[in-house]
């Protein structure tokens, strides 16, 4: 699949297959994941059959079940908007792959993570990876006019960057963003307050990028 129709296919999934992960798409994962590394500059690892860090009640109650793979995610401070935006390139990557995969900010034993921070950097959050009991499903999704602003006819590109920004996973599925098409040509793109918010605006950012087509648009600005 291409990455547009693993964007549309891929929903988030909790509940896992006691399987571990084929040789070639580990990995085709490690390939994905140190080119990201390379072009942001963060840290990301894959931590592969470590079955501590989604027990217990959080994991529980985050309806979690056989989530032994994990990537981490660690980075310099305020970067929260390229941990999302790269991140979601690996998610993509990972579903190309076959996988499944889920973003986690608080269900799981943050203490058990096999993650050490370097000297400067933040660990920022955690991605679940495996092979789903399920495909996942849908996630429910506000109508388009209340996520963006446009004076005048929505040009198919940008209508198109919406369609796919709105498949973007954001914390609670609150969609705490608005994305602006100015009089210039420009695209802003801006988090709401909630959860996660900066992290789920680089989600929505890449999604923007690749429904709307980066040869058609430019960001007025990074925030």
């Amino acid at each position: 699949m291409d990455i547009k129709e693993a964007i549309i296919k891929r929903h988030s999934v909790r509940r896992y297959l006691d399987r571990e992960l084929e040789e070639s798409v580990v990995n085709g994962l490690k390939t994905s994941i140190n080119e990201v590394c390379l072009e942001s500059g963060l840290d990301i690892q894959l931590v592969l059959n470590e079955p501590t860090a989604f027990t217990g009640f959080l994991a529980k109650y985050g309806k979690f079940e056989n989530c032994k793979n994990y990537i981490t995610i660690c980075g310099k401070k305020g970067r929260e908007v390229d941990v999302g935006y790269y991140g979601e390139k690996i998610v993509i990557a990972a579903q190309m792959l076959g996988l499944n995969t889920c973003w986690v900010a608080l269900t799981y034993k943050k203490g058990k993570v096999l993650v050490k921070a370097k000297a400067g950097e933040k660990f920022y959050i955690t991605i679940a990876v495996g092979y789903g009991r399920n495909r996942g499903v849908p996630r429910k999704t506000k109508p388009m006019e209340k996520l963006c602003q446009v004076t005048g006819e929505m040009p198919s590109w940008f209508e198109s960057g919406m369609d796919f920004a709105m498949r973007a996973p954001t914390a609670i599925n609150q969609q705490k963003f608005l994305i602006t098409l100015l009089e210039n040509g420009k695209v802003v793109a801006k988090s709401k307050l909630g959860p996660c918010a900066k992290i789920d605006l680089g989600i929505i950012k890449y999604h923007f990028e690749i429904g709307a087509g980066k040869e058609n648009f430019k960001w007025e600005n990074e925030e």
